[in-house]
């Protein structure tokens, strides 16, 4: 187990007219970029959405995460994160992950831990984040399609897990437990000396110990309008793969008017082959 004694979340899966997406807001101050300047051998570097992202290919995984350990051994693990947050039961699973691992834990937040990355960074024995490092924390954010009964079974699924990290937020800032909801429902930002000062990091990382990806930031950057779009669709009622088609053919059809395939239009067609592939396995 952590060596802090860190508290276990237990998270049961949504009902299927739910789904975790990012947090719009987090991902359009996510800079993607950031990245350690140098990283140890036993380093879990967790630098993308927490769960898999359909828009990639990529994302962050337990599973993942799990192997990195298991290749790491008996010894003490330093953990780099930069993630807007995404699917909160792999961020669950991630935390529970690294809280049982039996060495010391070091999280160092180089950008951003948002929402199920937030949860992720608890899970260390230490908390070390950039002065221009943010963290933020709210209520458990999904999209939920459905009638009345679907809706209500949702909000009524998510009420132990808010609970549940507003006791992890508490256990590690000291702060109590009602302050730590208080939080939540404010979706609060916390910038490095603010975490620093609320007990939800230990110090600061060293300014050379932060790098930037320009390639990678721009990558990211060229994806948000889809993913915002995305969003909006999800908020109309459509379901995921029905909003994903969607998008993924309005892409195909503007690439073939205009005479070219933008680099989003490829990625949207490989990924509804994915998908597609994915359904029918």
């Amino acid at each position: 187990m952590s060596l802090r004694n860190l508290p276990e979340i237990r998270a049961e899966r949504l009902p299927s007219v739910c789904a975790f997406d990012p947090d719009p807001d987090a991902v359009d101050r996510w800079n993607a970029g950031i990245h350690a300047a140098q990283s140890q051998e036993n380093t879990i570097s967790i630098l993308d959405v927490i769960g898999e992202d359909w828009w990639t290919g990529g994302g962050v995984t337990s599973k993942r995460v799990a192997a990195a350990l298991r290749a790491i051994g008996d010894q003490e693990v330093f953990v780099d994160l930069n993630s807007p947050g995404g699917d909160f039961f792999e961020g669950v699973a991630i935390y529970n992950t690294l809280r049982a691992h039996p060495h010391k834990v070091t999280v160092r937040i180089l950008g951003l831990a948002a929402s199920a990355a937030s949860v992720i960074a608890m899970a260390g024995d230490e908390i070390e984040i950039g002065k221009a490092g943010f963290i933020m924390v709210h209520n458990a954010w999904v999209v939920a399609v459905g009638n009345r009964h679907d809706l209500a079974s949702a909000a009524e699924t998510l009420t132990p897990f808010d609970d549940a990290m507003a006791t992890v937020y508490a256990d590690r800032s000291g702060a109590k437990k009602a302050k730590a909801a208080e939080w939540m429902d404010n979706e609060t930002w916390f910038n490095g000396e603010q975490a620093v000062e609320a007990g939800l990091a230990d110090g600061f990382l060293a300014a050379d110990q932060v790098a930037q990806d320009e390639k990678r930031a721009q990558a990211a950057n060229d994806l948000k309008p889809a993913r915002i779009a995305e969003h909006g669709l999800a908020r109309a009622g459509l379901s995921r793969d029905k909003r994903r088609s969607l998008i993924g053919e309005i892409a195909s059809r503007s690439a073939v008017a205009s005479g070219s395939r933008p680099a989003v239009a490829d990625d949207i067609t490989a990924s509804l082959q994915k998908l597609r592939s994915t359904l029918t396995s």
